[in-house]
């Protein structure tokens, strides 16, 4: 696995998601109240909501839009069909968050 260092873990509260330019691309990242962090695109696909700016809860991304549901794990929409594309990220022992640019799809 091909890994970037986008940023710090640092840079998103407990319980947000925030955006990063990663090769041109914009994908929203997201740090749990229990410090797991997920990588989504950025752009909801059913009313192109700002991701970022949604709820999470666990591994649930709700869109600030509509509250079309997804889970972040996986990028299944938990209603409806419209799938997120997910990545995966992790937080290295300084706190860098390093992502896997290569995207993989429910």
């Amino acid at each position: 696995m091909s890994v970037v260092h986008i940023g710090h873990i640092d840079q998103i509260p407990k319980g947000e998601g925030r955006n990063f330019d990663v090769a041109g691309r914009p994908i929203a990242v997201f740090r749990g109240h229990d410090d797991k962090v997920y990588a989504t695109q950025a752009v909801c696909p059913h009313k192109g909501g700002p991701l970022a700016d949604g709820l999470i809860g666990g591994s649930t991304l709700l869109c600030p839009l509509h509250e079309h549901g997804f889970d972040m794990l996986t990028g299944a929409a938990l209603s409806g069909d419209c799938a997120l594309t997910v990545y995966s990220v992790e937080v290295s022992g300084e706190g860098a968050l390093m992502l896997d640019p290569h995207p993989h799809q429910a």
